[in-house]
């Protein structure tokens, strides 16, 4: 494991509301499973509001099938880092190995109309990032900033400069996960569309260089 993995990352919030006083980042382990699963429950349920982030599964519908499905992922990724403050789960983020997603997603490089001005096959490894999630009570505190940060330092450790991430844009737009994109620097880079629920999802692709 690489010392990055273990670094800690000190946080005071400005917002008077809710008070972080050392959000540390680190690889996810088992043990926070069930802390994981909440976090994703706080923003992943039936109803998508776009003005607060979300995630695009309702894991409050199944909770054995999306607890089995983290406890495989935090096992098998080397990208799955957790956010706590003093102990508790505030955050997590999970990002595959261009390996590993196109094992699960054979398909997607073909799905994608790229960008005409970016050309895919330049890039020759990347991380796609599946997951950013913060506790609904914690959203808009810079913690999803701080996971982010913390995952390119590692990435950079590790000699991969190129990462992907999509963002829904309909049926419900994610105008939250928008925002972030563009407070991180990513740039479109094309866009795809998938069938999820009997619905057709469309999802913008970004990228970015680190």
């Amino acid at each position: 494991m690489d010392v990055i993995d273990n670094s800690q990352i000190d946080y005071v919030a400005s917002d008077n509301k809710v008070t972080l006083n050392a959000v540390k980042v680190r690889l996810a382990t088992e043990k926070d499973l069930n802390s994981i699963y909440e976090v994703a429950c706080s923003v992943g349920y039936e109803e998508k509001d776009a003005n607060q982030g979300f995630l695009m599964d309702n894991y409050t519908e199944k909770p054995i099938y999306y607890r089995n499905f983290f406890k495989k992922q935090i096992t098998s990724l080397e990208h799955f880092y957790v956010a706590e403050d003093e102990g508790e789960i505030v955050g997590f983020t999970m990002a595959y190995t261009k390996k590993d997603w196109l094992r699960e997603n054979p398909n997607w490089i073909c799905d994608i109309s790229w960008n005409p001005e970016f050309d895919i096959d330049q890039i020759d490894d990347f991380i796609l990032v599946d997951k950013i999630a913060v506790m609904a009570e914690n959203t808009s505190q810079g913690i999803g900033s701080i996971l982010h940060n913390h995952m390119l330092e590692c990435l950079k450790n590790k000699g991969i400069r190129h990462i992907f991430q999509e963002v829904i844009v309909s049926p419900t737009p994610n105008f939250a996960s928008l925002a972030f994109k563009h407070k991180q620097d990513f740039t479109l880079a094309g866009v795809r569309y998938e069938e999820y629920n009997k619905e057709v999802y469309t999802d913008l692709i970004y990228y970015k260089s680190i």
